[in-house]
């Protein structure tokens, strides 16, 4: 009954009473209008005034809530807008690259000039206008009216110069005289010669104003075609960047697809320097000639550029030159190992290009040579430029100056032989117009590699020097018809590629050629056809020329690679099975791999594993030291006498701490060094063999160069010092320890003595029975000597004079002359082994005395040896603890850089590459790299010649 008593009380307690409740029931109602008890509207309670003065006040209340509403709204809602405004402007792209990519307005006025002025200076020319709007804005449409306007334009000059032939062959027929030819293509065909049949004043007037008619139709088609490429160029340029800004994305910078010329050039440098037979023959256009016939001048018309050196009377091109022509919107050269570019448009970049060039050529005929094969590859874009590759070689002389190497006549020709012997090579055969043709050497070189001449492009230069100079004209006409030198050709040339003058621009020489032919008897006496004259009719020539001879012979190259390489990859499966197919660089960097691992576990040995080496290096450097200029003279010297043997040991230590053994200590520790990376490379198991050779001349190469720091020595120094001058054997093990280095030190040095006396005196009694060994008789009389002096049994390291005496009348009485400087050399061999016996008996004594030692507290005279060479143990303990540390901390690092200075410089020396690693395995896998890279570059630059097409 107490316990349902107490609950109740308990739960009475817990729970409020009826009023309290209904006093909050109260008040909740007041404040939400309803009832939370009886779930009835406050109306039915009796409380009217207190509801109308709740009603107002709640009112207020609601009023002036909705006021800090409405201010917190604004608030917060406008820094939240600020935030997302904030946070969407942060998203955007960064557009401050169309600032850089867009011209200026400056720019844009310039170019609006720059095309009203030649839509002007077209429409004058031709009267009509060419509709192309330049806008980076133009309708597409444009583009395609402009090109149908100028092939109508084109149409509108063929018909008329059709019809000035036709009137001229009209005329000509009634005046009977032959028709004028008909401008045709050199390479296809060679037009006849006319023929004047009357000289009367009309013939001669309508001739000249057919020539001024055909001049004024291929000039204007000329400058005309010219402006069009350009124009449609910059427009195609302009539209294109004009789709990437419409569609959001950035023009690059760089140009996305290479040229189909730098495609082929490409080739032809992977195969540069490797005879690859057959499968190498890839065409070109090699330029060749006699000394200064103008090689050089031909092939800067063609790049329209001053690109190369000149000498006055020297020879200029010393090496061959590989020049890549190509068309681009900017007249610009570079080399094909550099990233600069010159702007051939400056004179600045052009005296650069030409020391460069003649710097170029002057390293690669180094070690006395005149000439060298070593080729020069360079590549020149610009407007208008034709697309060939040309390689410009020596020039063939008939005589050698004393200041030429013996050969350099031969190796000219022969040089030029191997261009030119190549089935597919274009040969442009440069001859000097100026000069009599009976002094060309090359004329004979040409017809000897092409026989039929159906590779070889005759250029006849300096005409305007050979028509001023020749007084028969026929002359020059015979020669461009094939008709004087011993050689065919596909076509012949006339040119002029300069005036004598060094500062000539080519702009300038180009008009000067223009104006010579307009003007040249050769040219109106229709000696010469129109097709043949000017650089610029040969450009064209030659490019037609190259490109059918590249069409022809592309494909049968590559397969002639893929057959290459068919066979090669058999060879490698069948000879090196389970292999990886690794070329000379991928096996270097696996080596330096290898070498720069072990070098990091250097950091890795143990201190006691270094520490041991350490001694064990010190002592084999010291040791001859202490044997020979310490311990045996500081025994002579004391002869028994203990004080003696302590003044002089402790005299000879300091000299040898303070002078030598810091420097010793140096060299042990490089020798430790060296020892330990050799054993570090000597556990790599795994290892290919064909690394080793690396390896080794690395790791010589990096120990050979590696210095120690100099601050060390003389760290070390005052380690030693303090260390040699502590007497005191602190310890049992430490006792032990010394007596056990003596003793290894004298059964080392007694084995040495012995096998020397055993040298001198001849085998013993038992090496002639057993081993059929015989003595000299130089052994047999230093025996007899030997056997003397240990019966005579002197204690003494240096032998007195009746001593001496007395063992040469022995010696005299036994038949054996000997005399005393022989008596003496003999006894030193012998006092020695005496000694170290007699040291090495005192040792073990000494092993059981550290008792007595520790007795007298170190002041005894007894087994002073023993702490000699506790002391030296204790410096070279000290020695190699201090070697460890600055190996750890400061040598292995320098060591690991210098071996990393080393790699870097044999990774850039291909000589030392191909030296150190050989073998057929080694060159066949290169072979394979190489096959494999022209294989890939032809058939990618196929796919695109077959697209272009």
């Amino acid at each position: 009954m107490s316990r349902i008593l107490n609950h109740r009380m308990r739960s009475s307690l817990r729970r409020p009473s009826w009023s309290c409740v209904d006093k909050r029931a109260v008040a909740f109602s007041v404040w939400t209008g309803r009832s939370v008890l009886l779930h009835k509207p406050l109306e039915s309670y009796q409380i009217p005034r207190r509801r109308y003065g709740m009603l107002i006040a709640r009112a207020v209340r609601g009023v002036l809530k909705i006021r800090y509403l409405l201010l917190g709204g604004a608030v917060g809602g406008g820094m939240t807008l600020n935030k997302k405004y904030v946070e969407w402007k942060d998203g955007l792209p960064e557009m401050g690259w169309l600032n850089d990519l867009l011209p200026d307005n400056e720019q844009w006025d310039k170019f609006t000039t720059t095309l009203l002025d030649a839509k002007e200076k077209i429409g004058d020319q031709f009267q009509i206008g060419v509709p192309l709007t330049l806008s980076i804005h133009s309708d597409p449409r444009l583009r395609e009216a402009g090109v149908a306007r100028a092939a109508e334009l084109r149409e509108w000059l063929a018909q008329r110069y059709e019809d000035a032939v036709a009137a001229a062959a009209v005329n000509n027929a009634t005046s009977r005289i032959e028709p004028a030819p008909k401008i045709v293509n050199n390479l296809q065909s060679r037009p006849a010669p006319m023929s004047a049949k009357s000289n009367t004043d009309e013939t001669a007037a309508y001739e000249r104003r057919v020539h001024a008619l055909q001049e004024e139709v291929l000039s204007l088609q000329a400058r005309y075609q010219r402006e069009l490429q350009r124009l449609e160029q910059e427009n195609r340029e302009l539209r294109q960047q004009n789709m990437l800004l419409r569609q959001g994305r950035q023009p690059s910078t760089k140009k996305m697809k290479r040229s189909l010329i730098d495609m082929y050039s490409s080739v032809l440098d992977e195969l540069a320097d490797w005879d690859s037979g057959e499968a190498g023959r890839l065409p070109r256009v090699v330029v060749v000639g006699d000394q200064s016939a103008g090689k050089t001048s031909v092939l800067e018309m063609l790049a329209q550029a001053r690109i190369f050196p000149r000498g006055a009377g020297e020879m200029c091109t010393r090496a061959p030159v590989k020049v890549t022509l190509s068309e681009g919107p900017y007249h610009v050269a570079q080399f094909n190992d550099s990233s600069r570019e010159f702007d051939l448009n400056k004179e600045a970049d052009l005296a650069d290009l030409r020391k460069e060039v003649d710097l170029r050529m002057r390293n690669s005929v180094r070690g006395g040579r005149t000439v060298s094969s070593q080729q020069i590859a360079m590549s020149v874009k610009g407007p208008g430029i034709p697309r060939m590759v040309l390689v410009d070689l020596p020039g063939v002389i008939s005589t050698q100056t004393v200041d030429m190497a013996s050969d350099t006549r031969e190796a000219i020709k022969e040089m030029t032989k191997q261009y030119m012997d190549n089935p597919n090579a274009i040969i442009l055969c440069i001859q000097d117009g100026s000069v009599d043709a009976e002094r060309s050497n090359v004329t004979d070189l040409v017809s000897s590699c092409d026989p039929s001449g159906k590779r070889t492009i005759f250029v006849l230069t300096k005409v305007d020097l050979a028509e001023e100079n020749l007084a028969n004209p026929n002359r020059i006409r015979r020669i461009l018809e094939g008709k004087l030198f011993p050689m065919k050709a596909l076509g012949y040339y006339a040119v002029v590629t300069g005036r004598s003058r060094k500062d000539d621009s080519i702009q300038s020489i180009r008009e000067y050629e223009e104006r010579f032919f307009r003007s040249s008897k050769l040219f109106k006496d229709g000696m010469v056809a129109a097709g043949q004259v000017t650089t610029r009719n040969l450009a064209l020539g030659v490019a037609e020329c190259f490109w059918r001879m590249v069409r022809d012979s592309v494909e049968q190259q590559a397969d002639a690679f893929k057959a290459m390489r068919f066979n090669l990859e058999s060879e490698w499966k069948n000879t090196f099975p389970r292999q990886r197919e690794l070329d000379r660089d991928e096996l270097f960097e696996r080596a330096r791999a290898e070498l720069l691992d072990k070098s990091a576990e250097l950091s890795g040995v143990p201190a006691a594993a270094w520490e041991a080496r350490l001694q064990n290096a010190l002592w084999a450097a010291a040791a001859q030291r202490i044997f020979s200029g310490i311990y045996l003279p500081a025994a002579a010297h004391a002869s028994e006498d203990v004080d003696k043997f302590n003044t002089s040991v402790d005299i000879k230590l300091r000299e040898w701490a303070e002078n030598e053994l810091a420097t010793l200590s140096i060299k042990a520790g490089r020798q430790a060094l060296r020892e330990e990376f050799s054993e570090l490379m000597s556990k790599s198991s795994d290892s290919d063999a064909i690394y080793e050779p690396v390896k080794k001349a690395a790791v010589d190469e990096a120990l050979s160069r590696h210095q120690w720091e100099e601050r060390a020595q003389d760290v070390l120094r005052v380690l030693q010092v303090n260390a040699l001058q502590d007497r005191c054997v602190a310890s049992r093990g430490d006792w032990d320890s010394a007596v056990s280095l003596m003793e290894d030190a004298l059964k080392e040095r007694l084995k040495t003595t012995e096998e020397d006396l055993k040298s001198l005196a001849g085998p013993g009694f038992r090496e002639r029975w057993l081993y059929w060994q015989s003595s000299s008789e130089e052994q047999n009389r230093r025996s007899e000597v030997k056997s003397e002096l240990e019966r005579l049994g002197s204690s003494r390291p240096n032998l007195s004079y009746d001593e001496v005496v007395a063992v040469r009348d022995n010696l005299r009485r036994r038949g054996v002359d000997a005399d005393n400087e022989y008596i003496r050399e003999t006894w030193k061999p012998i006092y020695l082994k005496q000694f170290l016996q007699r040291a090495l008996s005192r040792a073990r004594d000494c092993r059981k005395s550290f008792y007595l030692y520790t007795q007298q507290n170190g002041t005894g005279k007894e087994c002073c040896e023993v702490v000699m060479f506790w002391r030296v143990q204790s410096a070279l303990r000290t020695t190699a603890n201090a070697l460890r540390q600055q190996i750890g901390n400061r040598e292995a690092g320098r060591l690991d850089r210098e071996l990393r200075e080393v790699l870097d410089e044999m990774s850039s020396d291909a000589d030392m590459k191909k030296k150190l690693l050989s073998g057929r395995r080694v060159e066949l896998a290169e072979e394979l790299k190489r096959v494999r890279q022209v294989q890939e570059k032809l058939e990618e630059f196929i796919e695109a010649l077959n697209k272009e097409k």
